[in-house]
C-alpha cells in the first residue's frame, strides 16, 4: 500500500490478436519509480512509447485503443486490470503488434504471467487518487457515478434482452484477493450475429470460442458454458478496473455503473480530470507506514489516505 511497485523480474508472454489473428510477443520489464506503465510498440524498425494514460486514449468502439506517433496498441483493458488490481504502477511493455494477445478473453492469464514475475517494492511512496465530491455522467440510457470511499470499490449494473444474461449486479471491492479469485477469470463476450458482422468486415479475426464467450439468440455455444453464473457483468467489472487505470493514480473511489462501456469509462476519466476540485492527491509517509504496522490491519493504509485527503 505505501510504496510503488514493479515487478521483480522480467517476463514474456505471446498469443494471437483478437481482432488482426495475428501472433503478437509481449515483454514485461520492470521499471523505475515514476515511470508509470508504458507500451513499447514496435513495427519494423519503428518504436514508440505510449503511455498508459487516458491522454493517450485514441479509440474506444470496440475496446480502448492508446497511441501515439502513428503507432497504437488495442485491447490494453485487460492487462491494465491485472496491473491495477495486482499494485504493479511502474512497468515497461514491448510489443511487437497492435493489440494485446487476447489469451483465454480474461485478465487471469495476465495475472499469473505477474505472480511468475514476483513484485518489488520501490524506493518512492505511492500516490492516490482520493474522490472527495461525486461526479455523474449520464448518455441515453448509460450511467456512470464515482463517490467518496475510503476503498477502491465497483458496483456494476447490466441488463440485456437475452435470457443468458438479463439482468446482472455485483458489487466488488478491488484488491489482489478479490480480483484474482471473483473477476480476473470472467472472459469477454459477444453475440453471434456481431462477431460474424466484424469477421465480414476484416475484425475478429483472431476470434474464437477459446477466448470469449460467443452468444446465439437462444444459448451460449461455448461447450464448457460459463466459470461464474454472473461471468458477464463480472468482466464488465475487469473491463472498468482497466479503463480506470488510464487516471494514472490508483483510486480511493466508489464507481457505480450503469449499461457502461469503454467509451463512456473513457469519458468519465476525462471529466474526472478535468474537474480537480472534487478529488485530491493524497501520499503516504514513513509515518503512516509505522501507524499501520502498529495497527495490523490492511484495511487502516486506506483509511490513513482517505483522512489525509
Amino acid at each position: 500500500m505505501i510504496y510503488q511497485c514493479t515487478i521483480a523480474h522480467s517476463v514474456f508472454i505471446s498469443g494471437i490478436g483478437l481482432h488482426s489473428g495475428q501472433r503478437i510477443n509481449m515483454t514485461l520489464r520492470p521499471a523505475e519509480a515514476k515511470t508509470g506503465i508504458v507500451f513499447h510498440r514496435s513495427e519494423g524498425d519503428r518504436t514508440v512509447s505510449i503511455e498508459a494514460i487516458s491522454a493517450n486514449v485514441v479509440d474506444t468502439r470496440l475496446a480502448t485503443v492508446i497511441g501515439k506517433g502513428g503507432l497504437s496498441v488495442s485491447t490494453v483493458e485487460h492487462i491494465l486490470a491485472a496491473l491495477t488490481a495486482c499494485g504493479i504502477d511502474n512497468l515497461n511493455i514491448d510489443i511487437d503488434g497492435p493489440e494485446i494477445p487476447i489469451m483465454d478473453g480474461s485478465a487471469a492469464p495476465f495475472v499469473e504471467l505477474i505472480q511468475k514475475a514476483g513484485i518489488r517494492s520501490l524506493p518512492r511512496c505511492r500516490k492516490y487518487l482520493s474522490i472527495r465530491k461525486p461526479i455523474t455522467l449520464i448518455e441515453g440510457e448509460k450511467r456512470l457515478t464515482i463517490i467518496p470511499s475510503r476503498f477502491f470499490r465497483i458496483t456494476y449494473d447490466i441488463a440485456f434482452d437475452h435470457p443468458c444474461i438479463s439482468l446482472q449486479n455485483r458489487t466488488v471491492k478491488v484488491t489482489p484477493e478479490t480480483f484474482r479469485k471473483e473477476i480476473s477469470a470472467a472472459r469477454t463476450f459477444g453475440f453471434l450475429k456481431e462477431v460474424e458482422f466484424l469477421k465480414a468486415n476484416g475484425l475478429a479475426r483472431g476470434g474464437s470460442m477459446e477466448n470469449a464467450i460467443v452468444i446465439d439468440e437462444n444459448a451460449i455455444l461455448n461447450p464448457e458454458g460459463l466459470r461464474f453464473p454472473d461471468e458477464f457483468v463480472r468482466h464488465k467489472i475487469l473491463d472498468a478496473v482497466g479503463d480506470f487505470s488510464l487516471l494514472g493514480f490508483p483510486i480511493l473511489g466508489h464507481i457505480k455503473a450503469f449499461k457502461a462501456g469503454h467509451d463512456i469509462n473513457h469519458k468519465m476519466v476525462e471529466k474526472i480530470l478535468s474537474t480537480p476540485d472534487s478529488w485530491k492527491l493524497v501520499e503516504f509517509t514513513e509515518d503512516d507506514l509505522c501507524l499501520s504496522l502498529q495497527n495490523e490491519s490492511p484495511a487502516y493504509a486506506s483509511e490513513l489516505a482517505f483522512s489525509k485527503a
